[in-house]
């Protein structure tokens, strides 16, 4: 797991990105199967159900939230094994990510690309995406899940900075 934040702020023809990865000694298709299997994703972000499918919507139950809330996602693009595209809107905003795969010599890259709105709220976003990384990791693994404690507001700083570069 990453004791120190690894996020990157990105300017983009459409605003910014946060771009975070992690490697795995792992096929392709396995890690694929980790961000895009309910049974596999419960362990990590949580279950969830409908149909899955370009241009359809699930509900994903968010397991490592407080109550544990049910959200609606849409699928925006699904290219197997390299590429799923989400996007959702509840009370904080619209949220529109990737999950990218690469892989080459033994070792798959994820890279998870949340486009940001703004960069208002990355301090937040970022640290929480960098713990739901590390509890892939750790579910992989087999090893302990790591505690939210150990990433907010610690890692806050780190992405506040990242944004300032970007004036």
């Amino acid at each position: 797991m990453t004791s120190e934040p690894n996020g990157r702020v990105l300017r983009t023809a459409l605003g910014h990105d946060l771009v975070l990865s992690r490697t795995f000694r792992a096929p392709l298709e396995d890690v694929w199967a980790s961000v895009t299997d309910s049974d596999r994703t419960a362990r990590w972000f949580g279950p969830w159900e409908g149909e899955p499918g370009a241009g359809q919507t699930i509900k994903v139950r968010m397991s490592y939230e407080e109550q544990q809330p049910t959200m609606e996602m849409r699928i925006d693009a699904c290219e197997p094994p390299r590429r799923l595209a989400l996007s959702s809107t509840d009370e904080s905003g619209d949220w529109r990510m990737e999950l990218l795969l690469a892989h080459a010599d033994g070792i798959t890259e994820l890279q998870l690309v949340h486009h940001l709105d703004s960069t208002g709220a990355v301090g937040e976003i970022g640290p929480g995406w960098e713990y739901y990384l590390d509890m892939l990791t750790a579910s992989r693994d087999n090893t302990p899940q790591p505690s939210f404690d150990d990433y907010y507001p610690a890692m806050k700083p780190h992405y506040e900075a990242l944004v300032g570069t970007l004036s």
